[in-house]
This record gives C-alpha cells, sequence and structure tokens, in this order.
C-alpha cells in the first residue's frame, strides 16, 4: 500500500512543475507561490474546523510548525517558483531527485546515522545520471547558473525539513501539520512577494486559474499529505521515490511543451532509476552477506 501512496504522491509532485510553467505565463512566480500557500492554508483549515480535526495545534507546537513551514514552504517552495522562470521542467524534476541523497548526507554528518553500501551505490549511480543530465542543460540549452543554484538551495531546504519533521515527532495529524505549514509558509513569503524587484502583473486568465488550481488541491493538499505519511515511515526512505520524479518530469514536460527528450535525457533518467533499484535492495544484500558470513564461520 505504501508502494502504491508513494507513486502517486511522485506523479503529483511531478506534475507541478508542469502546474508553474502554465501559471508563470500569466503571472509573477512569488506572487503564484503565495496566493498558493495561502489559499491551500486556509482551505484545509476550514475542513479541519468544519470536522474538528484539531484546527488549533496549541501554543507549544506553532514553533516546529513553522519552522516545517519555513524550511518546506517558504525557502523551497519560493525558490522553486523563481528557479522555473529560467528553467525546464525536465530539468527541475530531475533536481529534485537529489533530496535523498541530501537527507542521506545530512543524517550520516548530523545524526551519525549509518549509511549501507548499497546505498551509497544507489546515490553514486543516480547523482551520476543527475550530472549527465544536468551538463546536457547547461552546456547545450544554456540554462543560467542562478536557476541551478535555487534549485539546489530548496532541495537542501527541504531535506533539512524532512530530517526535522521525522526526528521533531510533533504528535498531530498529518493533515494539521500541513495546514499550518502552509499557512506559516504563505505569510513568511508574501513579504518576499513584494519586494521592489519583483514583478506584480498578473493576467487573471483561465492558464492562471487552473494552473492555481491544480497547485493547491492537487499538490499542496493531495502531494504534502502523502508526503508526511511516508515522512513516517523514515525520511530517507520516503525520500527515496523522489528519485524518480525526472521520469515523470521529462515525459510530462514532452507531453505538455514539447520538451526535447534527448538521449542524454534518456541516460541519464535510466541512471536514476537504476540507483533507486540498488538504494532498495539493501535487504536482499544484507541477506546475502549475512549467508556467506555463516558459511565462512562453518569452515
Amino acid at each position: 500500500m505504501d508502494t502504491i501512496l508513494a507513486l502517486i504522491y511522485t506523479i503529483l509532485w511531478s506534475s507541478a512543475s508542469i502546474a508553474t510553467k502554465v501559471g508563470l505565463q500569466a503571472g509573477p512566480p512569488l506572487i503564484l507561490a503565495s496566493l498558493r500557500f495561502s489559499m491551500a492554508g486556509m482551505l484545509l483549515w476550514i475542513a479541519l474546523v468544519m470536522f474538528r480535526k484539531h484546527p488549533w495545534p496549541g501554543t507549544g507546537f506553532m514553533r516546529p510548525l513553522a519552522i516545517l513551514g519555513f524550511l518546506n514552504t517558504t525557502l523551497y517552495l519560493g525558490a522553486s517558483f523563481e528557479a522555473l522562470t529560467v528553467v525546464s521542467a525536465g530539468l527541475f524534476n530531475l533536481f529534485v531527485a537529489i533530496n535523498p541523497f541530501l537527507v542521506l548526507i545530512l543524517e550520516h554528518v548530523w545524526l551519525r546515522k549509518t549509511v549501507l553500501s548499497t546505498q551509497w551505490l544507489g546515490f553514486v549511480v543516480a547523482t551520476t545520471g543527475l550530472a549527465i543530465g544536468s551538463w546536457q542543460a547547461v552546456g547545450q540549452f544554456r540554462t543560467p547558473w542562478w536557476g541551478i543554484a535555487l534549485m539546489i538551495g530548496g532541495q537542501t531546504a527541504m531535506a533539512i525539513g524532512s530530517i526535522y519533521f521525522h526526528h521533531a515527532r510533533v504528535p498531530l495529524p498529518s493533515i494539521t501539520i500541513n495546514t499550518w505549514q502552509l499557512i506559516w509558509g504563505s505569510i513568511l513569503l508574501w513579504p518576499f512577494a513584494f519586494l521592489p524587484a519583483e514583478p506584480k502583473i498578473v493576467t487573471w486568465n483561465l492558464e492562471w486559474w487552473g494552473a492555481l488550481g491544480w497547485l493547491v488541491g492537487g499538490v499542496s493538499i493531495g502531494a504534502m499529505l502523502l508526503w508526511f505519511r511516508l515522512l513516517r515511515r523514515g525520511a530517507a526512505q520516503a525520500s527515496m521515490w523522489l528519485l524518480l520524479t525526472p521520469v515523470i518530469g521529462y515525459g510530462l514536460g514532452f507531453i505538455f511543451f514539447h520538451d526535447p527528450f534527448t538521449t542524454m535525457d534518456m541516460i541519464a533518467s535510466m541512471l536514476v532509476m537504476a540507483g533507486l533499484v540498488l538504494s532498495r535492495t539493501k535487504g536482499h544484500f544484507a541477506a546475502v552477506t549475512e549467508i556467506l558470513q555463516r558459511v565462512t564461520t562453518r569452515k
């Protein structure tokens, strides 16, 4: 069941870049992002009030919820919306795949967690695919470095948020956590949307409302609720599913925007998928190692 939910989450999360690119044709990124988070947060909060499901988490939980909102919403998604003004949807989803690697490194450095050799091998293979895709984007399609830097910074913030959520152990329902992280994230993001350098013109057309509706309902509400459920199984394990987003992202980019899907993209995607498979076969490798150790001991 968790595998099915993880696949649904990955598809929904991959579609966010497509919907954002559509919305950016009608308005500036941070206005679109701030409206998305505000609307999603208020809709979820109204649902909590109607069904009496912990609409007010209590003052003791406001601090961790604000930290989650700042990391997962303000920093990660704010940076992502800005980056999507200059990078393709496929490249963005390719970079989403670095999140498991960042979670792995941060948990290893901060929490001294043991990393199995098969996990390292899987992430090395996947990172090789990311490097190939990035090299093509920068060298052939002239993607600016500042857009890539924003994506890396945003993914780092999300990785920190994932680890923080898993170890903070906020004893609240996932919907309550998601609601208040969106509310706090939007509150902290709105000031950036009104900076002098940020454009303010919005065309209130079908593209704008369609993109906003999908981002609110399908991604901010649907995908994030699934994400928090997966995180309860472990930050690194949940993040591994993000490795599938490049494959899905390139496919959606080709369907909706006719983005080119080159041989290099295919190689990069195959390496990312191979890295995911290697990372998830740790149990089998451990079993084989144990058997070999027993045989050696008997001899």
